[in-house]
C-alpha cells in the first residue's frame, strides 16, 4: 500500500516554486491568494502532498467558520494542483484532502480544478471523484467554462487568427483617439467606478470597493498583475486587470463605460494591449475567464462570449465544482445557506 504524507509549507518562495513543478498551476493557488483571503475571513493552509517522499500535488486549502453556526467549510480554489494524468497521484491527493477535511472538522470541502471533461482523462478523474465520495456541486464559485487564447507565434500571427472585424476595430480605436496606458494603485478607485457601472448595466452583483482594492493592490504590488486603462480625451472609458503566474495570464476583471464612446471600440484595443503585455511576460496562454454554460444566444453571457472568441479564443469547459460532504448536515446546508447568502448579497449591493 502506498503511504502518503502531508506537510504544511511555510515559505512563499517554496510554495510558488512547487506549484510551477506541476502542469497548469493556477494564480488562485498561489501564496499571494492565500494572503488576500486571509484578510477576508478565511484561513489559508498551504498543503503539499508527498508519496514515498516525492511531492505529487499541492493544495491551498481555505477554511472558514460559518458564524454564528458552529460549522466550517473548506475550498481549494482552482485546485488542487497536480498531474491529473497520473491516476495514482489523483487518488493520493484526493485522499489527502479528505484527511485534511476531517482534521479541520469541515462540513464539506469544495474543489474546482481545471480538468477537461471531454477527454478520457477528465472522464476518469470524475469517476475517481465519485468513487471517493465526491459529488458534483450545484454551487459554483468560479466560472465552469472559459475561453483560452494561444499566445504562441508572432503578433502578426495572433492578429491573423482574429476575426477580420476584430482586427479592424483594434485599428479603428487607435484612429479614433483611444489610448491605453498602464495604471497604478492610485487609479483603482476610477477602475472600480467603471466596474460598478458595468455591473449595473449588465445586471451582476459585485463586492464593495474595499474587497477589490485589497486584492488588486496586493497583486499589483507584487508584480503579479497589471491594470490597463483605455482612455478617450484623457478620461478612462474601459479597463481591465490581468493576473500572471507561470506561463499563463488571466483576464479576471474588466469594465467599460456605456454611451456613445463605445462606438470608438476601446475594449478591442484594450484586449489587444493586454495580449501584448501577456506575451511580453512570457505567457503562452491567455485565460479570458468565463464562458456560458449553455452555448446559445439566450445565455446572458453570449455577447461577452462572442467578443472573446473574436480574438481567436477557443471554448474550454472544465469539470466544475465538486464537493466532499463530511457531515449529514451537508444537504441541509446546500438547501438553506447559498440562497440566504445570495439574498444578503443582493440586499447589501443596494445599500
Amino acid at each position: 500500500m502506498n503511504v502518503h504524507t502531508v506537510e504544511r509549507v511555510a515559505q512563499r518562495e517554496e510554495w510558488n516554486r512547487g506549484l510551477l513543478m506541476f502542469p497548469h498551476p493556477h494564480v488562485l493557488q498561489t501564496w499571494e491568494w492565500g494572503e488576500v483571503k486571509g484578510q477576508t475571513g478565511w484561513r489559508a493552509h498551504p498543503l503539499r502532498v508527498l508519496l514515498q517522499g516525492t511531492p505529487v500535488g499541492q493544495a491551498l486549502l481555505l477554511t472558514r467558520r460559518l458564524h454564528p453556526l458552529p460549522l466550517a467549510v473548506g475550498y481549494v480554489p482552482k485546485g488542487p494542483i497536480l498531474d491529473w494524468g497520473d491516476p495514482l497521484h489523483v487518488v493520493t491527493v484526493l485522499r489527502a484532502l479528505a484527511d485534511a477535511a476531517e482534521a479541520h472538522h469541515l462540513l464539506f470541502l469544495k474543489i474546482d480544478p481545471d480538468v477537461d471533461p471531454r477527454t478520457p482523462e477528465g472522464e476518469r478523474v470524475q469517476k475517481q471523484l465519485r468513487d471517493l465520495g465526491w459529488v458534483p456541486s450545484p454551487e459554483a464559485i468560479q466560472f465552469r467554462n472559459t475561453v483560452l487564447l494561444d499566445l504562441r507565434g508572432s503578433e502578426e500571427e495572433l492578429l491573423a487568427r482574429m476575426k477580420p472585424k476584430w482586427r479592424y476595430n483594434i485599428r479603428l480605436a487607435g484612429r479614433r483617439g483611444i489610448r491605453v496606458r498602464e495604471g497604478d494603485v492610485a487609479d483603482l478607485p476610477r477602475f472600480y467606478a467603471l466596474y460598478a457601472e458595468t455591473a449595473r448595466r449588465d445586471g451582476f452583483l459585485i463586492r464593495p470597493y474595499a474587497y477589490y482594492e485589497r486584492v488588486w493592490r496586493h497583486f499589483l504590488s507584487r508584480d503579479m498583475a497589471v491594470l490597463l486603462l483605455a482612455e478617450w480625451e484623457g478620461e478612462p472609458v474601459a479597463g481591465l486587470i490581468l493576473f500572471f503566474f507561470g506561463e499563463r495570464a488571466w483576464y479576471m476583471y474588466g469594465a467599460s463605460a456605456g454611451g456613445p464612446v463605445r462606438r470608438h471600440m476601446p475594449n478591442h484595443l484594450l484586449q489587444w494591449e493586454a495580449i501584448r503585455r501577456a506575451r511580453a511576460r512570457g505567457c503562452t496562454v491567455y485565460d479570458m475567464w468565463g464562458a456560458p454554460d449553455v452555448l446559445e444566444e439566450t445565455d446572458p453571457m453570449w455577447g461577452v462570449y462572442r467578443f472573446k472568441l473574436g480574438f481567436g479564443g477557443v471554448f474550454q469547459p472544465w469539470i466544475g465544482p465538486w464537493d466532499l460532504p463530511m457531515s449529514p448536515l451537508y444537504g441541509v446546508y446546500m438547501r438553506v445557506w447559498p440562497p440566504l447568502m445570495r439574498t444578503l448579497s443582493r440586499w447589501l449591493s443596494r445599500r
